[in-house]
């Protein structure tokens, strides 16, 4: 119930804070182009395929066999994927979190029939409906870039759990750090 409640509470934040802007219609398939203020740099477009380089997080090898014989809680326990990490008070992807992202979406090509819900995480600084609101601004990040990178935006969900459900308990900077996260969790293969 509190979850419904916090959810709630953040949809009728969304929908009063974006009341006053009206979004232009949409002619194409294609995501809309991201405003950015005057002065201040976009995030980098992704490498196109021909120019791409190798990252440096690898792709987790999961045999075929692995994946038809084990449940989606098993797959989420020893997940493939990574966590993406940003920076206080930020929902932006730095070179590390694109890095990750990247190697997010080669595993979604490679198993084309996996839905993935992306959780937006904060640590526990600021007001809940603060946390929940950037938390889904992460979350929307991430999947606007893995749209960017070629996975389909139906394969896609985003959700924001602010900062209810931590990596690591502590209060410190360390412990912050690994809350401030986009989440990658399997819901359907």
């Amino acid at each position: 119930m509190r979850r419904v409640l916090i959810v709630l509470m953040v949809v009728l934040a969304c929908v009063g804070a974006c009341a006053k802007k009206k979004p232009a219609p949409v002619a194409s398939a294609a995501p809309p182009p991201v405003s950015v203020p005057e002065g201040t740099a976009g995030p980098p477009p992704p490498p196109r395929p021909a120019e791409r380089v190798e990252e440096s997080v690898p792709v987790p090898a999961i045999s075929e066999d692995a994946i038809g014989n084990r449940s989606l809680e098993d797959l989420n326990r020893d997940s493939p994927f990574r966590p993406a990490f940003f920076g206080l008070d930020s929902s932006e992807l730095d070179d590390a979190g694109r890095a990750i992202v990247s190697a997010n979406a080669d595993i979604m090509r490679k198993y084309p029939t996996w839905v993935v819900t992306v959780e937006g995480h904060c640590d526990e600084r600021g007001t809940a409906e603060y946390n929940l609101a950037l938390g889904e601004l992460r979350a929307v990040a991430v999947k606007t870039y893995l749209v960017a990178l070629g996975v389909s935006a139906d394969r896609l969900r985003t959700v924001s759990y602010g900062k209810e459900f931590p990596f690591d308990m502590g209060h410190s900077e360390a412990a912050w750090s690994k809350n401030r996260r986009a989440h990658f969790v399997i819901t359907s293969k």
